[in-house]
């Protein structure tokens, strides 16, 4: 299937499934159990693929890029040779983490200056989650150029399990705010639609910007080396850390009713985190590209 296709179908599809994933907590009730482990869950996914899909891929498409430049040097001239791509891998998994970092640490300072007004924390938390959505986007554009559909499948799956306990906890935090409903729809469709826009704009610059085979390759694979570096924030720094630090929160059926704080996950939670990274690797074991 045609690369412009592919992303617009998609990209449609991702924002059909957060939307109507995000409309649950306005028709059912879903107890804060199960709201945590489909974040574990997710959690593990976004690890798992950053670490065996985007990453691998990303170093793969800068090692082949780089072979195809010093190829085309040696034509010319044959003791010319293309600088190695190792410094420009970890530049851009570090710039991705930090870029996830400074994106969370703006969402909570301006959620500070805003929290006695209940629209401006609802106009934050959206906000903070758009962005990180983008980021997704950008991910699932750059994929998709890469024309794998393994690693396409992946990726999707990825972005959609870590979409679906956000649009949950987006939604709950909005009609706790008070928000009527037509609001919550309206921040619900910012949230839904902020991923495929950028996975189709993505897409299309990059093939508008990359004039050769080699600049694409390029191109590609900084972009999936920046979405592996925001995808281990986002799992690593942000997620895992909250739902530990829930878990105690989540454990309020002790028997003394009070609160039981726990700084490590049960073997439930520790079994679906596993599970959750492990997913990917046997996905991209069961797929093969032709």
């Amino acid at each position: 299937m045609d690369g412009g296709w592919s992303i617009t179908l998609i990209s449609v599809a991702m924002f059909v499934g957060c939307f109507l994933l995000g409309f649950i907590p306005l028709l059912f009730r879903l107890s804060e159990r199960s709201l945590h482990f489909i974040s574990i869950l997710g959690a593990g996914f976004l690890c798992g693929t950053a670490l065996a899909i985007t990453i691998p891929e990303g170093v793969g498409l800068m090692q082949e890029s780089w072979t195809h430049q010093n190829a085309s040097l040696s034509v010319v001239n044959e003791t010319s040779r293309a600088p190695s791509p190792q410094m420009w891998i970890g530049v851009t998994l570090t710039f991705g983490f930090i870029f996830m970092f400074v994106v969370d640490q703006l969402a909570s300072y301006f959620s500070m200056c805003g929290k006695t007004n209940p629209n401006s924390d609802a106009i934050t938390a959206t906000l903070g989650l758009v962005i990180h959505a983008a980021a997704d986007g950008f991910a699932l554009g750059a994929v998709v150029a890469t024309g794998q559909v393994t690693v396409q499948v992946i990726v999707f799956l990825a972005v959609i399990l870590h979409k679906a306990p956000a649009a949950f906890g987006l939604v709950a935090f909005l009609m706790h705010a008070g928000l009527e409903k037509k609001f919550i729809q309206g921040h619900l469709l910012a949230f839904s639609a902020a991923a495929p826009i950028v996975a189709i704009a993505t897409y299309f610059i990059l093939h508008a910007t990359c004039s050769s085979f080699q600049k694409q390759l390029s191109a590609t694979g900084i972009g999936m080396l920046f979405s592996g570096g925001t995808f281990l924030f986002v799992a690593t720094v942000h997620v895992l850390p909250d739902i530990i630090s829930s878990n105690g929160r989540v454990r309020a059926d002790h028997p003394s009713g009070q609160r039981q704080p726990q700084s490590h996950l049960g073997w439930k939670e520790s079994v679906t985190l596993v599970l959750g990274v492990g997913l990917p690797v046997l996905l991209a074991l069961g797929l093969h590209d032709d």
